[in-house]
Parts: structure tokens; C-alpha cells; sequence
């Protein structure tokens, strides 16, 4: 039919594709070049940060009214994506900005969005501090305490494994302020680096990742003051779960990034290296192997989306599709990597290639946010309650 109206529910609009290739050119341009010496070097790619938070990349998820681009959901994807591309620890700095204050967002006061979020949109960095040494996947085990003493808080305890630690100005910290109450006792304040007795532990030494420094944070006696609680006491641990609902599709946009580097990467190996007189890219199981890559990574880009989307709608259940997506995208981007060194041969297994440096990135996108496997108990408890 002539006047049939064009069918256009699954394609991004002109604005999210124009967003990727600015994206892309910057990321080529400004990270790439750096990203084999900070992974060599454990260091944290300064470059990268002062590119993302001229370009306004850093925290395009900051609302407008805090001096930030306003960003939904997908376009913050689509520049994790991106970077993740070609750099794994790059993209972290833009995907933690977001995880260290999509709780303020959703549940903060206005005061508080006013003193934190327009810092952020300047390119100062954000971190999350849920799990500790002894609450990993069991956050709700957690031992730092918070007590209101009068005008202030008072932290104590220690937080582990905490994504651009020392390399962030601002934390949102869960602390149990009510140890009776179970998780419902548990509250969320955010803390600032320069906050007495406050202070960043020792780093962990990664396999990957290795630009973005992991670290301790320390609470002794750290005051506070008492507007920096985030909603009420007691709502953190909901401010915590309603947070990953909505940051998960960020690491499954890492993960899905970090697959399509390598993907792009041998696609071009294998139509140049050759063996047997032709190139191995004309052998059938080459063939199918990059055909699975490219399925996979273009499934799991899809699922990012839709949960990304769904959480720009403002949906209440969000939790199986984020799980979903987290954890589909991160097992592609270890398959998909995998796959790029075993076609790469022995030079995949060197560090002349970047593809070793992904595989190593690809897998902390199973373990962070919740590991794969707390992802299907997410997943199945949504599916049968």
C-alpha cells in the first residue's frame, strides 16, 4: 500500500546515531592511542577523563537543570559502548559517573542533587560503595555502621572492591543505620573525598581493567553532614536495587562494546592473514566462527537497548530485563573475545595484538554489578514471584 506508514519501532533515531559517530571519532582519536600503555602501566587514563569531560561524555546522563546534557538511557549506552571499543577502563569512567549517582537522581533531595550532580557535569568523578569484603554478592551482610550524631553522621567500617576509588570526589555509600531492622536498616549518604575520616585503602592488582583503579575506602569515624543522606533512613538498600535496575544495561553496553572491538579486530586479521595459500577468512570454520561472534554481539546490543529503554520509560519492572541484559552481554563479550584470540592464533595470545587486553577487560562485565550467577537468581525470582 502507497500510504503505508514507514516502519520504523526498532531504529534508532538520527540524534543516537549522530551521538556514535562523535563518540567513535573521539574515542579513536583521544583513547585509543593511550589504551595499551594504561593497560601496561596500571594507570588511569587521564587522557581519556579530560576527553570525555570536554566533549561533555563524562556524565551526559546529569540532568539539564544540574548543568549536564540531559542524556536518556540508550545515548548513555551508546557512549559506553563506544569507548568500551576501545577501552575497557576508559568506559568506566563514563558508566561509574552514572552508577555513583543514579541513586542521588532517584531518590535524592533537591539539596543534595544541587551540591553533588552540577560537580559531576563539570567532570569531577562519582563511585559506588556497596560491597565489602565480607558482603559481596550478600550486600545486605555489610558491616559499616552510620549513626546521627547530632547535626552530622558518623560513618565507620571499610568498603571493597570500589570502582575509580581515589580517583573519584564524590562516593554514595551504603551503611547500616539500623542493625536490627535487616536490609530495611540499611541507608545511603554520599560522601566527599576531602570528608573527615575518610580515606582510600590499598588497590587490588587485576587481570583487567587494569586503568581503573579498585580500591579500599576506609571509614574512621568520617563526619558528615546530616543532609547527605539520600532519602529516608532505613530506604538505602531500595535506593541500592532500584540503582542496578537501572545501571545494569551500562555494563552490558561495556560488554557489548568490548565484543565489537575484538569482533572488528579479527574480522580484519583473518581476511589478511593467510595460511595454506589463502586467507584464512575463506576457511568455513573461520567462517562460522565469525558469523556466531557477529550473532551474538548484535543479540545482546539489542537487549542493552530495550532494558536501557525501558528504564528511560520510567518502568517498574525492570529487573529481569536489566539482569537479563547485564548477564547475556557479558557472557557474549567472554565468548566473543575468546573466539578473537583463539582466530588470532599465537599473535592473540601476545600483547602485540589488543585482543588478550579484551578478553582479560571482558571478564569483570560477569563478575561486577552483581556476578552471572546472582544474575539468574534476579532473573528467576522476577519470572516466578
Amino acid at each position: 500500500m502507497s500510504d503505508r506508514p514507514e516502519f520504523n519501532l526498532y531504529a534508532l533515531p538520527e540524534e543516537h546515531l549522530q551521538l556514535r559517530d562523535a563518540v567513535r571519532a573521539l574515542a579513536e582519536r583521544d583513547i585509543e592511542p593511550y589504551a595499551a600503555q594504561v593497560d601496561e602501566e596500571s594507570r588511569f587514563p587521564a587522557e581519556a577523563q579530560r576527553a570525555l569531560a570536554a566533549s561533555g561524555f563524562s556524565a551526559l546522563h546529569i540532568p539539564e537543570a544540574y548543568g549536564g546534557e540531559g542524556a536518556d538511557a540508550v545515548a548513555t549506552c551508546i557512549v559506553i559502548e563506544e569507548i568500551a571499543r576501545v577501552c575497557a577502563s576508559s568506559s568506566l569512567i563514563t558508566a561509574v559517573n552514572k552508577l555513583g549517582t543514579m541513586g542521588l537522581i532517584l531518590d535524592g533531595d533537591e539539596d543534595l542533587k544541587k551540591t553533588v550532580l552540577p560537580d559531576i557535569a563539570r567532570g569531577a568523578l562519582a563511585s559506588y560503595a556497596l560491597s565489602e569484603r565480607e558482603a559481596g554478592s550478600d550486600a545486605a551482610a555489610m558491616r559499616t555502621r552510620a549513626r546521627l550524631d547530632g547535626d552530622h553522621w558518623v560513618l565507620n567500617g571499610a568498603k571493597a572492591w570500589i570502582t575509580n576509588g581515589g580517583q573519584s570526589t564524590w562516593y554514595t555509600v551504603m551503611a547500616v543505620t539500623d542493625a536490627a531492622a535487616g536490609p530495611k536498616g540499611i541507608s545511603a549518604f554520599m560522601v566527599h573525598t576531602d570528608d573527615p575520616g575518610f580515606t582510600i585503602g590499598s588497590l587490588e592488582r587485576k587481570l583487567g581493567i587494569k586503568g581503573s583503579p579498585t580500591a579500599e575506602l576506609h571509614f574512621d569515624d568520617c563526619t558528615i553532614p546530616a543532609g547527605r543522606i539520600i532519602g529516608q533512613p532505613g530506604a538505602g538498600f531500595k535506593t541500592a536495587l532500584h540503582t542496578l535496575d537501572h545501571t545494569r544495561a551500562t555494563i552490558g553496553a561495556q560488554a557489548v562494546g568490548i565484543a565489537q572491538g575484538a569482533l572488528d579486530m579479527t574480522i580484519e586479521y583473518v581476511k589478511d592473514r593467510r595460511q595454506f595459500g589463502s586467507a584464512i577468512s575463506t576457511f568455513q570454520g573461520v567462517q562460522f566462527m565469525i558469523a556466531d561472534m557477529a550473532m551474538k554481539v548484535e543479540a545482546a546490543r539489542a537487549m542493552v537497548y530495550t532494558a536501557a529503554a525501558r528504564a528511560e520509560r520510567g518502568e517498574s519492572d525492570l529487573a529481569f530485563i536489566s539482569a537479563a541484559a547485564k548477564c547475556f552481554a557479558s557472557d557474549t563479550a567472554m565468548q566473543v573475545t575468546t573466539d578473537a584470540v583463539q582466530l588470532f592464533g599465537g599473535a592473540g595470545y601476545t600483547r602485540d595484538f589488543p585482543v588478550e587486553r579484551m578478553m582479560r577487560d571482558a571478564k569483570i562485565t560477569q563478575i561486577y554489578e552483581g556476578t552471572n550467577q546472582i544474575q539468574r537468581i534476579v532473573m528467576a525470582r522476577a519470572l516466578l514471584q
